[in-house]
Parts: C-alpha cells; sequence; structure tokens
C-alpha cells in the first residue's frame, strides 16, 4: 500500500506502487476507497478550465474547483490550473462512474489531496523543521518552492546562500529539488516562509578548503567602487581590489592573499577571467547539515573568534 507522505509533486509518479494504483479500474478503486494520494501528468486544460489527466489507459478529469487548494474563500485562479498542464499533478479519486456503455469517467481533486498535506503535515511544521523542497518558479525577490502536495512557499532571495546573488536564477533552476528550513509558519500552514543557506554550511567549514597562496576560480557576484566580491562556494565570498572590464556573473580565477578568521575575511586578488560572461551560472550545493536531520535549533554561520556574530535562531 502506499503511504500518502506529502512530498513535492512528481515524487511518487515513477514509483511502482503509484503506476500500480493507475494500471487498473480495480487499482483505482482501491485508492479511492482508502484515501491513497496518486499522481499523473495533465495533459490538457478544456474551455471550462476541466485538466484532463492521463491515468493510462483511461482519462481522469479534475474540475476547477477541485484544481487546486485556496483559503478564506478565495476563487480559483484560472492561471492556477492552465499551469498544471504537462505537470505531475497529485490527487485523490473522488468517484470512478460507470456510464450505459460500460465506460468509466473518474474524476480526481487535487484539492482534496493539498488540504489532506495541510492538515497532516503543513500545519504541524515549526521553525526549524528541514523538509524537501521543489523550485516552481522564479522571481527577482525569491524562489517560490513546493512544499508539499503542489503547496507553494516562498524563499527569499535573501535566505538562499550568505553568498549575495542578483536572482535566484544564479544559485536554481526551476524543477530542483532541494532541502529547506521553515522559517515562519503562519495561520496553522496557510502561509510558510522558508530558508535555505543554513544548510550550506558555516563560514569556517566552507573556508577550510581553501588556503593561503592558493589560486581558485570564482564567480563574480557584486562589483563595489571599493571592490569586487567574488563568490568562492554559496556560502563563502572573498573581496578583490576593483578592476575595470569585470562583470557580474563572470568567472574568474583569484589568488588567495589572506584569510582573516576575526573578521570573516579573505581577500583576493583579481588573476584572469575566463568564458563568456554568464550570470546564470552556479556552483553545486552541498548541504553540511545531514537532510536527513528533522529539526534544528540554532545555526551560528560565524567563527568563535569573530566579533560580528551571524547567527538564525529557530523558536
Amino acid at each position: 500500500m502506499l503511504n500518502n507522505i506529502y512530498l513535492p509533486e512528481g515524487t511518487i509518479i515513477s514509483t511502482s506502487e503509484n503506476r500500480e494504483y493507475l494500471s487498473s479500474i480495480c487499482g483505482l478503486e482501491r485508492a479511492m476507497n482508502d484515501g491513497i494520494i496518486l499522481e499523473a501528468i495533465a495533459t490538457r486544460c478544456d474551455s471550462n478550465f476541466t485538466l484532463s489527466v492521463d491515468l493510462g489507459t483511461y482519462t481522469g478529469y479534475i474540475t476547477r474547483d477541485e484544481a487546486v487548494l485556496t483559503f478564506d474563500g478565495e476563487p480559483v485562479k484560472d492561471i492556477a490550473v492552465i499551469t498544471r498542464v504537462g505537470k505531475p499533478v497529485c490527487f485523490k479519486v473522488i468517484s470512478i462512474v460507470r456510464n450505459d456503455d460500460g465506460e468509466c469517467e473518474i474524476f480526481l481533486s487535487r484539492r482534496s489531496a493539498q488540504q489532506e498535506c495541510l492538515n497532516n503535515k503543513l500545519a504541524k511544521l515549526v521553525p526549524g523543521d528541514v523538509i524537501p523542497a521543489k523550485i516552481t518558479h522564479l522571481e527577482q525577490f525569491g524562489a517560490f518552492v513546493d512544499i508539499g502536495c503542489g503547496i507553494v512557499s516562498l524563499l527569499s532571495i535573501d535566505c538562499i546562500s550568505v553568498s549575495r546573488i542578483s536572482h535566484p536564477k544564479d544559485r536554481f533552476s526551476v524543477g530542483n529539488r532541494i532541502s529547506c528550513i521553515v522559517k515562519k509558519n503562519d495561520e496553522n500552514g496557510k502561509r510558510i516562509y522558508v530558508t535555505h543557506k543554513e544548510l550550506l554550511g558555516t563560514w569556517e567549514e566552507n573556508v577550510e578548503s581553501f588556503a593561503i597562496g592558493q589560486t581558485v576560480t570564482g564567480i563574480v557576484r557584486s562589483i563595489e567602487e571599493y571592490g569586487i566580491f567574488v563568490e568562492l562556494k554559496p556560502n563563502l565570498a572573498g573581496l578583490a581590489e576593483f578592476k575595470d572590464g569585470i562583470t557580474v556573473g563572470q568567472s574568474v580565477a583569484v589568488f588567495i592573499k589572506n584569510i582573516i578568521p576575526e573578521r570573516m575575511k579573505i581577500k583576493l586578488v583579481l588573476i584572469d577571467t575566463y568564458g563568456a560572461e554568464n550570470p546564470t551560472e552556479k556552483y553545486e550545493l552541498k548541504y553540511y547539515i545531514d537532510t536527513d536531520t528533522k529539526h534544528i535549533t540554532k545555526w551560528v554561520y560565524s567563527p568563535t573568534e569573530s566579533n560580528k556574530v551571524i547567527e538564525t535562531a529557530f523558536e
């Protein structure tokens, strides 16, 4: 039996259990009777905003009212329905109707799956809980992430990493599966905000793979009058002297002149640039916290000898 575990949409679509339920009317009836959440691809949306869902041998239908969980009497927005086409959707089977010809009409509810996810998972989350997520949309101010059954949370740009980026696309692509930490949970799961930078390591953890005298690669993230910030890792950047002809997003080679833990500073010298300007270049994300960990209470980025303390306390 497939247990409802309320993961981001698309997680269970290829599992053998999901395929088995979708393989026959008997399987779909079992899913309906047992309240199992399944996944399949929405293939089209008609003029009444009813989604057709490919169940294999059969087609299921999600009406507009069953397509999205809304709050406080808000109507379902057209865009929230049509943007599901071509993507996996989660759902519960709510009715199977056989007509006079013996053909089956199968009606599904994504809203019911989301409501169950809200009640059984999201409403119970507290700040500091570590959860899986999937990037669904990127905006200048942050990334929207699916934190369960298509329910979306905001990961603001300042919470993505310690190293400053100009746009979330510098760090993520749509469809990326990540982990994040609950920052705030308002109204019993109706509005959840998450953070990510605490998973990417402290200053000491990031700097331990570098040494004075090394020449390494980096990405230019910010250009100021007093210098150029070069990202060495997503949670670590150093400062090089200003130099003409450098652009944000450019890949560079830098010489590590000094590492100063008490000031959390890395002094760099620009050696060379290479490749075309690439504002969307990303480093592979490495998590320094075991994401099997379910909860953290506090994260301190700054080293013990630093006079400046950078930390996150989850209450």
